[in-house]
């Protein structure tokens, strides 16, 4: 009887290995050609600082095309203040300005009172992908918003998808940010009334502001 099963479990084993084994070199032989084919998808060499690199030349740029106040904010608090070119909230006839931070939706608010009133969600994709991604440098991004904003508010508020405030942005962030402006702009307000002021911004570095920022419409 033992020597039965035996027998019919060598026979079982012998017919499941001529199954398996096939199977299991076949699974092998994928794995093999996968890993051949690894250096193929990779043939970018990894470079941590290559996005830093970018950042420091979208920096520069930014730097270039703003006025000395916004650059100096963004320096400073990590993004920038836009009025409104329309003037005025309509609902309340009070001027208006936005806060455009990278990679985060444009925010409408009133400056007199701190009243947050909508974001604003575009995005600016880098179709070239030069470094395996779409997603610009923060400086690229706030950039992007700031030439749209200035060069053709309407159409840009237009495309975009709105959204009531505190969707994507923590409306207790921005009211930190807010009182941090406010005191960026009296500490720059205090060093330009300073004998020889001017010069430098609320940082002490960079060089100060030589240009105004632009004014909302009264």
């Amino acid at each position: 009887m033992v020597l039965a099963l035996a027998a019919t479990g060598i026979v079982i084993l012998a017919l499941l290995g001529e199954v398996v084994l096939p199977r299991i070199e076949q699974a092998i032989g994928h794995h093999r050609a996968r890993r051949r084919r690894l250096p193929q998808v990779a043939e970018f060499d990894v470079d941590p600082g290559r996005e830093r690199r970018a950042e420091a030349r979208a920096r520069q740029l930014l730097k270039s095309c703003v006025n000395d106040e916004d650059w100096e904010m963004y320096r400073d608090l990590g993004f920038i203040r836009v009025w409104g070119t329309r003037g005025r909230d309509a609902a309340r006839d009070e001027p208006y300005g936005y806060l455009v931070y990278p990679h985060k939706p444009i925010l409408a608010y009133v400056p007199q009172t701190g009243r947050l009133l909508n974001e604003y969600c575009v995005e600016f994709p880098d179709q070239t992908r030069p470094y395996g991604s779409a997603r610009l440098p923060d400086s690229d991004d706030v950039l992007a918003k700031w030439m749209a904003l200035t060069g053709d508010e309407r159409r840009l508020i237009g495309s975009s998808n709105m959204h009531l405030p505190g969707r994507q942005i923590d409306p207790r962030q921005v009211k930190r940010d807010l009182w941090r402006l406010r005191q960026w702009e009296r500490a720059r307000a205090r060093a330009a009334d300073r004998p020889g002021g001017g010069g430098e911004g609320p940082s002490g570095d960079d060089g100060g502001s030589t240009r105004d920022s632009r004014v909302p419409m009264s």
